[in-house]
């Protein structure tokens, strides 16, 4: 009698070597496709054609971290007596949200094509210039002598001139982008920029802000520059903000007395407990750091001693408690910032890219040159934040999307089509 073959055990479901997620025919299903789709859409997120998108984002989110810690450490002191000693945290935890909405934003910002900011460039400029607008309405309010911010509801506030500067970087590179071709007439140089950008840089002079005044400043004749306009056309500007420079300075009694007393060097002994007693505290921080400073969170001067410690002097507190070592590093990470600018700006044929990058770059690495000269007396204080690492949500974030513009540029190159020319003809070329 045969015997009945012995039948293999019956494999359990759960025993299953395919994919748990697939159909009958072997294929992904909803879950795995869900899974595959997010990790993709993350590469994608991060992924870039050139080392300067890593570059300038690497650094940017190192100075950020950088600048959290400061915030923490220089305003601990104050926070905690604000709060009627509950707690060293409120600065901080602000410049977190501040960071955690910007943050984003620049990753948005750097998604986005180059065609979009090139074709909303009006839109963008003229919301900015409402919002400054909005200044001189009940909604305005002053600080410093300034006339430059705007509060909505008790603990809501911006300064919207902060968005004027990025703003009037993108419409520069597209009016003078579009006007490549007729820059050598001044006339039309002229038209388009005179009566635009003396309304967006009028309305911060009309507030009395005289350090972003010289930042916005220094973004035009930047954007000109790398769009290639003739020299000889400087002249003129140049000559007028020489004369209207003092005009404007001296319109305020505060900032008389401020730019007075850096005349004198401070040499007065009446001024100390005035004038000079931020930038004379500022410079004694310094000099008590030494070469590996004091420490991490053991500064003097935030004691009540250094007004604006987590701000506008919040490199006197680096170099107090990270010494000259501390010091040399944040200015390095600022040259690696306008080094990776400055790649972008050499290898695009698209005017457009030049100008935005180049004003941006301007911007970010001028004001951070203003506010270490006004820390090191070379400068009368002007109120100019230190980019990416001073307390202020309105800075940081409007600094983290416009380097989000920039990392658009450094990230999808093959948007930045060289401009088809006729022989001879000359694009964007720098004289």
């Amino acid at each position: 009698m045969a015997q009945k073959p012995t039948s293999l055990p019956r494999r359990r479901p759960t025993e299953s070597t395919g994919p748990r997620d697939a159909d009958a025919h072997g294929r992904p299903g909803a879950h795995g496709g869900r899974q595959a789709a997010a990790v993709v859409a993350v590469k994608k997120l991060f992924a870039a054609e050139t080392g300067s998108f890593f570059l300038i984002l690497g650094t940017t989110l190192f100075m950020v971290v950088l600048g959290l810690v400061m915030v923490l450490s220089s305003s601990s002191v104050e926070q905690y007596i604000a709060s009627k000693h509950t707690s060293f945290f409120g600065a901080f935890v602000r410049q977190g949200m501040y960071a955690a909405i910007g943050i984003p934003l620049m990753l948005i910002a750097s998604r986005l094509p180059v065609s979009f900011y090139r074709r909303h460039a009006w839109k963008i400029l003229g919301a900015a210039v409402v919002l400054q607008l909005l200044v001189f309405t009940p909604l305005g309010y002053e600080v410093g002598g300034n006339r430059n911010w705007i509060r909505l509801g008790e603990s809501i506030s911006a300064q919207p001139s902060e968005a004027v500067k990025l703003a009037l970087a993108v419409w520069l590179g597209m009016i003078l982008s579009v006007k490549r071709d007729l820059l050598d007439d001044w006339k039309h140089l002229a038209i388009p920029l005179v009566p635009v950008v003396g309304v967006a840089v009028g309305l911060v002079v009309l507030g009395g802000d005289l350090g972003t005044t010289m930042v916005m400043l220094l973004l035009v004749f930047a954007a000109v520059w790398f769009a290639g306009v003739r020299l000889r056309y400087l002249a003129v500007p140049v000559l007028f903000l020489a004369a209207a420079i003092p005009l404007i300075a001296s319109g305020s009694a505060s900032r008389n007395e401020r730019i007075a007393a850096w005349m004198s060097g401070c040499t007065d002994s009446s001024d100390y407990q005035a004038a000079c007693w931020q930038t004379l505290h500022g410079t004694w921080a310094l000099a008590s750091g030494g070469l590996f400073g004091v420490g991490l969170g053991n500064s003097k001067s935030k004691w009540s001693w250094l007004p604006e410690a987590d701000n506008d002097f919040i490199f006197a507190i680096i170099g107090e408690e990270l010494g000259l070592i501390g010091a040399i590093v944040v200015l390095a990470l600022f040259l690696v910032l306008a080094v990776g600018f400055v790649k972008i700006i050499r290898r695009t044929n698209d005017p457009f890219v030049r100008v935005v990058t180049g004003a941006v770059t301007a911007w970010i690495i001028g004001q951070a040159l203003i506010n270490i000269a006004v820390v090191l007396g070379l400068l009368p204080v002007l109120g100019v934040p230190l980019p990416l690492i001073s307390a202020g949500g309105s800075a940081l974030i409007v600094t983290l999307v416009a380097i989000g513009v920039v990392l658009s540029f450094a990230r999808r190159p093959e948007e930045q089509t060289p401009v088809r020319q006729a022989p001879g003809q000359r694009v964007g070329s720098l004289r």
